[in-house]
């Protein structure tokens, strides 16, 4: 199967190749002892996932994060393989470029699947439902987790009575299967801490958790945006962190993100005794999404390292 690929490999090597991402500058960046491992998003190549000219697919992600990053983790997204959950084959063909890679699949970011919070009991019902099959999808890739949403409408404590029935829903049923729950702050009263943090407790499952985003804690967007701060909802996420999601957007001369400070954010994630995989998701528009990527590693690398302290 994956001799297969060979044709389709050479074709997407153009697209590194113009987005001015080189195999050295991985090389160079390589994380030696670091208290945390560093994991690939792929929402990070949303832009060249959707753009058909680009030549790349779901299924070259694998190789992408290895070979021109120097990434052995990643976490996909489920609207570029959205029609393939139940597709064994296909599964099994991403798997098998993952395994090829020396890569893991860590966990599937599931949006689009109705809201687990959905007032109407119905509805919230056939939500958990249709995300069954992202569940076993994972379970089949490998996948330690699947990330989810917490969407729902009401007062603070209706949303959280409403959002953790979905969850623990959810829950019961990955349990089986050995998969977390994790629930990403991603808008509206998610990106509250507080809230999502309370609400995990209600769930009152050990597989079910948090995915920290660094920078999701717009409560609302608009002409009167409504934002959290993004330290405190991070420290009050990380005791139910599975995962953690590096969010970068825009870099200083010093390769610094100029929105987060990441000594800062990287200090709340390491004092809660997370040493797991840190997920780069570049969602700049400066820089190209290669380029992005490498100087989000870049950080992290010089982050962890002026942090590095001996883990038992």
């Amino acid at each position: 199967m994956f001799r297969r690929q060979f044709l389709q490999a050479t074709a997407a090597a153009a697209f590194a190749t113009t987005l001015g991402a080189g195999r050295s500058r991985a090389d160079e960046a390589e994380s030696g002892e670091l208290p945390f491992k560093i994991s690939l998003a792929e929402w990070s190549l949303h832009r060249a996932l959707k753009d058909e000219s680009s030549k790349i697919t779901n299924l070259d992600f694998a190789r992408i994060a290895k070979q021109d990053f120097g990434i052995d983790g990643v976490e996909y997204v489920n609207q570029f393989f959205k029609d393939k959950a139940n597709d064994k084959a296909y599964l099994a063909d991403m798997k098998d470029r993952a395994d090829s890679e020396g890569v893991k699949s860590l966990l599937i970011m599931v949006d689009g699947e109705g809201n687990l919070g959905d007032p109407d009991t119905a509805k919230r019902k056939q939500a958990v439902e249709k995300h069954h099959r992202w569940v076993e999808a994972a379970k089949f890739l490998g996948c330690h987790s699947i990330r989810v949403n917490a969407a729902s409408k009401g007062s603070f404590e209706e949303q959280q009575k409403l959002a953790s029935d979905g969850l623990r829903q959810l829950s019961q049923f990955a349990a089986p299967h050995g998969l977390n729950v994790i629930v990403e702050n991603h808008g509206g009263l998610s990106s509250n801490g507080k809230w999502l943090s309370e609400t995990i407790k209600m769930v009152g499952m050990d597989n079910c958790g948090t995915l920290p985003d660094f920078g999701n804690f717009f409560i609302k967007r608009g002409d009167n945006p409504e934002e959290y701060d993004r330290y405190q909802g991070v420290a009050e996420l990380m005791p139910f962190a599975k995962a953690v999601s590096a969010k970068t957007h825009d870099f200083d001369a010093e390769g610094n993100e100029t929105h987060t400070d990441y000594t800062k954010m990287m200090e709340i994630v390491l004092a809660h005794g997370y040493h797991g995989y840190v997920g780069i998701e570049y969602e700049g528009s400066v820089l190209g999404e290669m380029e992005g990527i490498q100087k989000s590693k870049d950080l992290l690398v010089k982050v962890g390292k002026s942090l590095a302290q001996p883990v038992s």
